[in-house]
């Protein structure tokens, strides 16, 4: 049958101790805490265009209901078990570690002390009577998992990194906490003095909101994560293993994504150098930030950030290159009746082989160059992106805009005389050749910079309709096929597509300083 259309699914993971401790710090209840924080999440998102058909909330009733039915299918499947458990457990980052993972310190009293060696936080020594996961029951179901679906965890470097956790010691799970000390949390069913321990109720989010327990079937388990390095091991490790416990199939794929450091360091809240994504949309404008964070984010390593980094990137590919390609193109000088120009095959004749083409045309090798290079790139931005590799799609789109410039610049539209007809010829030419390319690069670029290609698309009289990627095609009349756009009425002058960004404040203030 038809699969259903996709669901994109943000949302907040509401439950557990950490969240428990900071609303009676703050003095409110876990759940207005909630309430005003997973508005500021949706806000942010809304802020930076992302769009989402379903926000979930773990507080939510239909998410606690898929809760008790997923712990109900561990325990008739035999995967839990009493337990009394002991060990270091960090609140922050919900969960125990490892002696091997931890560090000694002292705290602000000067007194000794642990904390996690990955983030510094403090873990306190707890023991308790609870409710058990066999983990290590599913180390082959696991394994053979991950070796039929190579691509499951992605990037390769964190696909290697699960295989080498499979090798390790798999200790069995805690995965519940004693009612008494956590109350803010979904109760046990049929042991209320127990809660589910916030991971497994989190991850069970991923079921809920397809529908779980009824239609989640249409669905499942064709869904993709996204997910940050830090919380992998509870992706790719605990998450599968839940699922298959309970009947179910791992996720098709998991697509992991490391994170900002500002000049090297690491963001934190001690060090005061956590940037504020709203106040970048503000500076950068929502496509301008965008931009930057898809074309410099590398998802398997970490990636730098910084204001004049970013100032840099956009105004020299989105105001400079794109901006001033389309500015230039469709400049009333240069394109007095505002239209789509006629392409000349006799100019720009079609060859099999660039070398062919000496004497006849006005077009040189290079041009046939960049025709090759647009004629492939909707094949290959679309593979990249399918693939999570968004940065490589983007210097792909930037390099064939950076050869659209350098053909432009080469031909010097702006000398040929449009009285004489041989020379209007190959100028509406190269002016219909530059808008075909435009029009390809504002049709890939939709999904990063959403408003800059609406702006460009319209300029060029593409309809909505025209804008899809299955339908794409680059310069029809080079191969003797009709072009839809020829001789169209241009749409209205946008202006600028895209204002170059100046130094900002924060620059100039430090520069002073210094």
């Amino acid at each position: 049958g038809l699969s259903p259309r996709p669901l994109s699914v943000s949302g907040t993971d509401e439950h557990g101790l950490k969240i428990q401790q900071a609303a009676a710090a703050a003095g409110t209840s876990p759940a207005e805490l909630c309430e005003r924080v997973s508005g500021l999440f949706r806000q942010a998102l809304t802020q930076a265009g992302v769009a989402y058909t379903d926000f979930t909330r773990t507080s939510e009733p239909r998410h606690q209901r898929a809760v008790r039915h997923f712990w109900g299918a561990l325990r008739d499947g035999g995967a839990l078990y009493k337990g009394s458990y002991e060990g270091w457990y960090c609140t922050p980052e919900e969960s125990f570690l490892p002696e091997s993972q931890l560090a000694e310190r002292t705290d602000a009293q000067g007194r000794p002390c642990k904390v996690s060696l990955e983030t510094g936080h403090e873990v306190h020594w707890t023991k308790e009577e609870n409710y058990m996961f066999r983990l290590s029951a599913f180390r082959d179901p696991l394994q053979n998992w991950l070796r039929d679906n190579p691509r499951a965890v992605f990037p390769d470097p964190f696909y290697q990194r699960v295989l080498r956790w499979l090798d390790e010691d798999l200790p069995d799970l805690s995965v519940s906490r004693e009612r008494s000390r956590l109350q803010w949390g979904i109760p046990v069913p049929g042991d209320p003095t127990q809660t589910v321990y916030v991971w497994v109720d989190a991850l069970v989010n991923y079921l809920s909101v397809v529908g779980y327990p009824e239609s989640h079937g249409a669905w499942w388990p064709a869904a993709h994560h996204v997910v940050g390095k830090d919380i992998l091991k509870f992706h790719a490790l605990y998450w599968p293993a839940l699922l298959l416990a309970a009947g179910l199939d791992p996720p098709e794929r998991i697509l992991v994504h490391s994170h900002w450091t500002v000049r090297g360091q690491k963001m934190s809240k001690s060090l005061g150098n956590v940037v504020e994504p709203g106040a970048c949309v503000g500076q950068y404008g929502v496509d301008g930030f965008r931009y930057f964070l898809l074309r410099q984010g590398v998802p398997e390593r970490d990636c730098d950030y910084y204001d004049e980094k970013v100032v840099k990137l956009v105004n020299s590919e989105l105001a400079d290159a794109l901006g001033g390609l389309l500015n230039r193109s469709t400049a009333p000088s240069i394109n007095p009746s505002n239209t789509y120009p006629r392409f000349s095959e006799p100019c720009f004749p079609k060859v099999l082989d660039a070398r062919e083409a000496k004497g006849t045309g006005r077009a040189s090798a290079e041009d046939y160059e960049l025709v090759a290079a647009v004629a492939a790139l909707p094949a290959q931005v679309d593979s990249y992106f399918e693939g999570f590799q968004i940065y490589k799609a983007l210097e792909c789109i930037a390099q064939c805009v950076r050869q659209t410039n350098g053909f432009f610049q080469r031909h010097r539209p702006w000398k040929l005389d449009r009285r004489d007809a041989a020379e209007q010829l190959w100028l509406d030419t190269i002016l219909h050749v530059t808008l075909e390319c435009l029009r390809v690069y504002g049709t890939l670029l939709q999904p990063v910079v959403p408003h800059v290609a609406d702006k460009l698309l319209s300029r060029l009289a593409v309809g909505p309709a025209e804008r899809g990627l299955s339908g794409l095609t680059f310069l029809a009349r080079y191969h003797g096929k009709p072009c839809p756009f020829e001789g169209r009425q241009l749409g209205p002058d946008t202006g600028i597509l895209f204002h170059r960004l100046g130094k900002s404040d924060t620059v100039k203030k430090g520069k002073q300083e210094a």
